[in-house]
């Protein structure tokens, strides 16, 4: 188990997207570590199951309905924190996913191939990826902004992903909104670097999640194609576990350990963007 950091005791952190896999696995960490946290899913009910499970295990939150892509909500979000807390210290910004009408049916183009092609791709489903990922991280650091610059060692932390760095065939929208991130969290990190706002990124590697299980495993729970050649990429020879985002996630958050470090994406993929394939 990860030593306790005693910095993070009794700071506030909000998680966009809190409900999800990786997010809600952070938010009970952070609890764990003291730190009071607020969820945000555009549904409480979802973000409320995080909640129950923090308060389970002794820890403080709360659950709020708010999308990262209304920032009257978000306004509405940040005021019931700071009513409630007191302080904002950290924002994760865990919003995201993908659309259906933004990815395509083959990896290549084929003429003649079944289903989406590039050409089919719809407008409406490539904006709301590039939407979810990346206008709701600029709104909601441009909401609770304000409020970490009032904290001691804020602290702000994106999610991007390996497509970010190298694009995943079949999801255009979704990589070059991830790869936004890359680019947005350095922009953000040089601009507040003066005000003591460090803004640095998680991307993680392939982890098994609710958003991608069809994509990686069949109905009987073996690989699929995909997976497989995931797997062949990856020298660790497996998929992540939330808890493997969990100590570079503390590194990250504590400035007793990372005070010096902003602007940067630290890749959790085991070993996916070293392998070169041979």
């Amino acid at each position: 188990m990860i030593p306790i950091h005693e910095n993070l005791n009794g700071r506030v952190a909000v998680i966009t997207g809190g409900s999800g896999v990786l997010c809600s696995r952070m938010a009970e960490e952070l609890a764990r570590h003291g730190m009071k946290l607020a969820i945000l899913n555009r549904t409480a009910e979802k973000g409320q199951q995080v909640v129950d499970s923090i308060s389970q295990a002794g820890g403080t939150a709360m659950a709020i309905a708010a999308d990262v892509l209304d920032k009257a909500s978000l306004v509405a979000a940040r005021e019931q924190i700071l009513a409630a807390y007191g302080r904002v210290d950290m924002l994760i910004n865990g919003a995201g996913g993908n659309h259906p009408d933004a990815i395509t049916a083959a990896e290549t183009y084929e003429e003649e191939a079944d289903g989406k092609s590039f050409f089919d791709l719809e407008e409406s489903g490539f904006s709301q990826v590039f939407s979810s990922n990346f206008t709701g991280t600029f709104l909601a650091s441009q909401v609770f902004g304000r409020a970490l610059l009032q904290a001691e060692a804020p602290v702000i932390i994106n999610v991007s992903s390996m497509s970010a760095y190298s694009p995943m065939t079949k999801v255009p929208a979704y990589s070059a909104a991830k790869a936004s991130i890359n680019n947005f969290t350095m922009w953000m990190a040089v601009h507040f670097a003066e005000a003591g706002l460090r803004v640095n990124a998680i991307a993680p590697g392939f982890f098994l999640t609710q958003q991608n299980r069809n994509l990686l495993l069949n109905e009987d729970g073996s690989y699929t194609a995909r997976s497989n050649k995931i797997i062949t990429a990856t020298p660790m020879k497996r998929f992540g576990q939330p808890e493997d985002l969990l100590g570079t996630l503390l590194w990250l958050a504590d400035e007793s350990y990372s005070g010096f470090v902003t602007g940067i994406t630290v890749p959790v993929d085991g070993g996916f963007m070293a392998y070169s394939g041979v």
